[in-house]
C-alpha cells in the first residue's frame, strides 16, 4: 500500500495520555490470575519464545533475575556483550572479565575469549561464554522463574492479548491510500494512543476475484516476520463488510515517490546505499523464515517518519519448504529475473536480482531495463531482461557498478547472494563497508535523509479514486472458515511491543498495594465486582419502585 504522510496534526491526540482513550485503564485491566489457570496448563514453555523473543516475557524474565544475584549477573554479562558488539567496532577490554565470576563457565573459555580479544577481536568473541550462559538460564533459572508471580503476571498479560480485537478496538482516520482489494486508511489504539495503517479487504471484492488464498497468504506470512525491515501485522480483525490487517504506519512515502518526484531523478549513492543495506537486512529476515518476497521494486519500499525504510506488501511472497524449490511467473514487469520470466525452478535469487534492480534504478534514476514512461511491449521487456546487459552512467562508482553487475548476473548459480551465503555474501561486499551491520539492525544507525513531519510525500490524497460497487456477489456461511482462519485479533511480539513503547506496560506492571500484594495476583484475594455504570443503577431503581409491594401474610 502507499506509505503517504496525509494525517493532519489534529488526528494524533496530545496531553497528557498520548492519545489513550480515557477509560484505557479499563480496557487494559489484567484479569485475577484465577482467571489464567487454563493458560497455565497450556501455554507452550519454551525458554527461547518465552524469555528472549516475547518482549513481555523477556523483560519479567530479567525482573525476575534482578530479584537473585548470580541471574542478575549473567544478565549483566549478556548486555555487555551487546554493548560491546554494537558500540565498537574492535571490541574494548572493559567489560570481558565479569565471564570469570559467571556460574558454570569453565577457566578455560575465559582465558580463550582472553586470547581471541588480544589477537583479533571480532562479533564472535563471546559465543561460548553466552551459550554457556544462556544454557544456565534456560534451565533450573528457568523453571524457578515458572513458580514465581512475575510468570503469573506474564500470563496475565497474555491473558490480555488474547481477547478479542473490533473496529472498536480503534479510532479511523482518513484515507492513505489504495490496496488491491480495498483502501488503506490511518487507525489508533484506543487503550494505547498508537498509530497504524488499517488495510481493508472487502470481503465481496476477495470473493470475486477468488483473492482467499492470497489474502490469507499474506496474512499468515506478516504474522510470522519479527522484523524492523519489514512491515508488522500488529493485528487481523473483520467488520461486517470487510477483513482488516493493521500495519506498521509509514508516514514518509514510497521510494518511487521519493526517487521521481523530489527534483532531479534518483538519490546521490550514499542514500542508496544505505537503503540498499537496509533492504539487505530485510531480504535476510525473510529468508531466514524460507520467505521469497518476488516483488521488490521501489513502490513497495516505504520510509517511516525517521526516514527508515520498511519492505511492504508481502502480496506475492511464499514460504519454501526445507530442501525445495519452487516454480512461478510472479512478480512486476521489468523486474522478474529471468529464472522467473523462464519458469524455471528457483528458491531465493529473484529477491537478489530484484535488489540489484532496485539499486541501479535509485543510482541512475531509472529501472535497469525499461526506461521511465517508456511505451514498450511486456515481450520486449521480458527479453530485455532475459538478453540485454544493463547501460552504466557516469552516476555510478566502479564499486556500484560491480554490485549491480554481480547482483544483476543473468544467470542465478553466478547471482550475489546464491553461491550459498545468501546476504551475508552481499553485506561483504566493499560498497558497504562503512555500514556497520550490527548497529543498522539494532536501529543505532541514522538515515541520510529524514522526512519533514509537515510534508505529504505522495501525489493528491483526492485523486485517490474511490472503489465501485461490487455486484453480484453474496456471502454466505460457506465464507466463515475463511473468516475464522483469518481473523486472529493481536499478533503477539508486535502488540507487546506496543505495550512497552507505549509505557501502558510500565503504569500496569505494578506488584505492590500499600505494602500488599496486587490484588489480581493474590489467589487469595479475589478480584472485587466491577463498578456498575450510572445507567445500570438508575434502571435498578426504576425496576424496584415499579415492582408490586410484596404481601405479607397476617397471623390468626
Amino acid at each position: 500500500f502507499p506509505g503517504v504522510s496525509v494525517l493532519p496534526h489534529t488526528v494524533v491526540l496530545k496531553g497528557e495520555r498520548n492519545g489513550r482513550s480515557k477509560k484505557w485503564k479499563e480496557m487494559l485491566k489484567l484479569p485475577h490470575i484465577s482467571q489464567c489457570e487454563e493458560l497455565r496448563r497450556t501455554i507452550e514453555r519454551d525458554y527461547t519464545s518465552l524469555c528472549e523473543k516475547q518482549p513481555i516475557g523477556r523483560l519479567l524474565f530479567r525482573q525476575y533475575c534482578d530479584t537473585r544475584p548470580e541471574l542478575k549477573r549473567c544478565i549483566e554479562f549478556m548486555d555487555a556483550v551487546v554493548r560491546c558488539v554494537l558500540l565498537t567496532p574492535t571490541l574494548g577490554h572493559q567489560e570481558h572479565g565479569s565471564a570469570a565470576h559467571l556460574p558454570d563457565i569453565p577457566l578455560e573459555v575465559v582465558a580463550g575469549c582472553r586470547e581471541r580479544l588480544e589477537q583479533s577481536p571480532c562479533k564472535e568473541l563471546f559465543d561460548d561464554c553466552t551459550k554457556i550462559v544462556r544454557d544456565y538460564l534456560s534451565g533450573v533459572p528457568f523453571s524457578s522463574f515458572q513458580e514465581s508471580m512475575y510468570f503469573s503476571r506474564f500470563l496475565q498479560w497474555k491473558w490480555l492479548e488474547r481477547q478479542p480485537v473490533t473496529k472498536n478496538t480503534f479510532r479511523h482516520y482518513r484515507v492513505l491510500g489504495k490496496g488491491g482489494f480495498g483502501e488503506v486508511c490511518a487507525c489508533q489504539v484506543r487503550a494505547t494512543g498508537k498509530m497504524y495503517a488499517c488495510k481493508k479487504l472487502e470481503k465481496k471484492r476477495v470473493k470475486k476475484r477468488k483473492g482467499e488464498a492470497m489474502a490469507l497468504n499474506e496474512k499468515r506470512i506478516l504474522e510470522k516476520v519479527n522484523s524492523s525491515f519489514v512491515v508488522s501485522l500488529a493485528y487481523a480483525y473483520e467488520t461486517k463488510d470487510a477483513l482488516c490487517l493493521v500495519l506498521t504506519i509509514m508516514n514518509g512515502g514510497d521510494l518511487k515517490f521519493h526517487i521521481y518526484n523530489m527534483g532531479n531523478s534518483g538519490f546521490d549513492e550514499q542514500r542508496a546505499i544505505f537503503y540498499a543495506a537496509e533492504i539487505c537486512c530485510g531480504l535476510e529476515d525473510l529468508h531466514r523464515e524460507r520467505i521469497v518476497y518476488r516483488d521488490l521494486k521501489p513502490e513497495n519500499i516505504l520510509l517511516d517518519d525517521r526516514g527508515h525504510i520498511r519492505i511492504s506488501d508481502l502480496g506475492l511472497a511464499v514460504q519454501i519448504p526445507e530442501g525445495e524449490t519452487i516454480r512461478g511467473r510472479v512478480g512486476t514487469v521489468g523486474y522478474m529475473a529471468p529464472e522467473v520470466i523462464q519458469n524455471e525452478s528457483y528458491t531465493f535469487s529473484p529477491d537478489w536480482w530484484g535488489l540489484g534492480c532496485l539499486i541501479f534504478e535509485m543510482i541512475q534514476g531509472q529501472s535497469p531495463f525499461r526506461k521511465r514512461k517508456e511505451r514498450v511491449k511486456r515481450e520486449e521487456v521480458d527479453r530485455r531482461v532475459r538478453e540485454d546487459l544493463e547501460e552504466y552512467s557516469d552516476k555510478f562508482s566502479e564499486e556500484a557498478k560491480d554490485i549491480c553487475r554481480q547482483l544483476l548476473a543473468k544467470d542465478p548459480k553466478e547471482r550475489l547472494g546464491c553461491q550459498g551465503r545468501g546476504a551475508t555474501e552481499v553485506k561483504e561486499h566493499p560498497i558497504f563497508r562503512n555500514i556497520n551491520f550490527k548497529r543498522l539492525e539494532a536501529n543505532m544507525l541514522d538515515p541520510p535523509f529524514c522526512p519533514d513531519p509537515r510534508a505529504v510525500y505522495c501525489k493528491d490524497v483526492l485523486d485517490i479514486e474511490q472503489f465501485s460497487t461490487v455486484k453480484g456477489v453474496n456471502l454466505d456461511p460457506t465464507d466463515d472458515d475463511f473468516y475464522h482462519k483469518f481473523v486472529t485479533g493481536s499478533v503477539s511480539i508486535p502488540w507487546q511491543n506496543e505495550m512497552i513503547e507505549m509505557e501502558c506496560f510500565k503504569e500496569i506492571n505494578i506488584y505492590e498495594t500499600d505494602g500488599k500484594l496486587c490484588s489480581d495476583l493474590d489467589v487469595n484475594r479475589p478480584n472485587p465486582p466491577p463498578k456498575r455504570g450510572f445507567f445500570y443503577r438508575l434502571f435498578r431503581r426504576e425496576a424496584s419502585a415499579s415492582a408490586p409491594p410484596t404481601v405479607r401474610g397476617g397471623g390468626g
